[in-house]
């Protein structure tokens, strides 16, 4: 590789590098907002976990940001190049389109490596590691559920409502008991309460104290409060809320994106076809759930290898673009990048229908990518060469 062809390495690699890691940083703001602002403003989650659980969003963003930062990175090197002339001095020396991608092109393959490792190997497990840790995290701070001045929904049939809260103390303390309508059951307020945590029965225990019951009231929802059929009045009442019921024991279960390579053939194996003493309905729930996973493996290698597809789409690209400004290219990137996940996501719709085989249909953007790809790289190099 001669010092020009390793001068647009260089300078593709940092771009891109910087591309992949802006888009990763928007993706990984998202997801942290979604996931974990609720348990931050709540208390919790320390710092140091939440800082934990952040960088293991990084691999999970990686493998979404790679490709669109790739085609970004080229687009803004090329770009420039292109329209500063340098790509036409390029060519009067006697170089063709495909000298100055070679070096673009060997990083679309080193791309395409990262982009498996990351998809059958390092996303699955920094997602159950993301999540294991999560669950972990918010139960061993258990009285952090109680947060005062919010109606909590997170248990089960029930939304509670505490005014004051200072350490183990509660005061002005509201319990709404659902049906499974949405109609109250039953009706608790308290003037004030302690609260303590049984680790043996993994509850949190309130002692409350000066406590209205009502029962059998209204059946249009917790915020209406019709006259209820009957109540009482306690000057003291236990009251338990189960954190098992909530989140039961702390097991993850996976999604199929969530596997590794071996995991996912080991699945593909186990809902091999059944014999032929089964009916036509379990049959048919078998080639189901085996094109679920055979839909996922193609998922995560047309993902990789969506890197390389963007990396020769972005070489002529870029120079019939012509343009040196970041915002155009990003415009540009975000377009081509939009397009290509939403078809793939119109190919995740078929998951259920095996017959049409979506797990081939998903290389359908990728082939219309690199088609188009080939197609503007020969109108390039014709024109360029004219």
């Amino acid at each position: 590789m001669g010092l020009l062809q390793r001068h647009i390495l260089k300078s593709v690699l940092l771009a891109c590098a910087i591309a992949v890691g802006l888009f990763a940083f928007v993706l990984m703001v998202g997801n942290a907002v979604k996931d974990l602002l609720g348990y931050v403003v709540a208390g919790q989650l320390r710092l140091e976990t939440f800082t934990e659980l952040v960088l293991l969003l990084v691999p999970f963003v990686a493998a979404y940001a790679l490709p669109i930062g790739m085609l970004t990175g080229v687009l803004l090197v090329l770009g420039r190049m292109s329209a500063e002339h340098e790509i036409t001095a390029i060519r009067a020396a006697g170089r063709g389109l495909g000298w100055v991608a070679r070096p673009v092109l060997l990083l679309g393959a080193a791309g395409v490596l990262l982009g498996l490792a990351l998809n059958f190997q390092f996303m699955p497990w920094a997602r159950v590691v993301y999540h294991t840790e999560l669950a972990g995290a918010v139960r061993a701070n258990p009285l952090s559920f109680i947060v005062p001045r919010t109606f909590i929904r997170d248990f089960p049939g029930r939304v509670l409502y505490v005014g004051e809260k200072q350490g183990q103390t509660v005061k002005d303390f509201w319990l709404w008991e659902l049906d499974g309508q949405g109609g109250v059951r039953h009706f608790i307020h308290a003037q004030s309460g302690r609260l303590a945590y049984d680790e043996a029965t993994d509850e949190l225990a309130l002692d409350l104290v000066n406590v209205r019951v009502e029962t059998g009231g209204t059946k249009a929802g917790a915020d209406d409060f019709a006259a209820p059929v009957a109540y009482g009045q306690f000057g003291r009442f236990p009251l338990r809320l189960s954190l098992k019921r909530l989140f039961g024991p702390i097991v993850v279960h996976r999604k199929l994106q969530w596997y590794t390579f071996p995991q996912l053939m080991a699945e593909w194996r186990r809902l091999a076809p059944p014999g032929p003493g089964a009916t036509a309905a379990a049959r048919a729930a078998q080639a189901e759930q085996r094109m679920r996973v055979q839909l996922t493996i193609q998922d995560k290698f047309t993902t990789a290898f969506a890197v390389f597809t963007f990396a020769l789409m972005g070489v002529p690209l870029a120079i019939k673009v012509s343009r040196r400004e970041t915002s155009a290219n990003l415009g540009v990137a975000l377009a081509l990048a939009m397009t290509y996940y939403f078809l793939t996501v119109i190919v995740g719709w078929l998951e259920d229908r095996p017959a049409l085989r979506p797990d081939l249909l998903i290389w359908l953007p990728n082939l219309i990518f690199l088609a188009a790809g080939l197609w503007l790289f020969w109108r390039t190099d014709r024109a360029t060469s004219g």
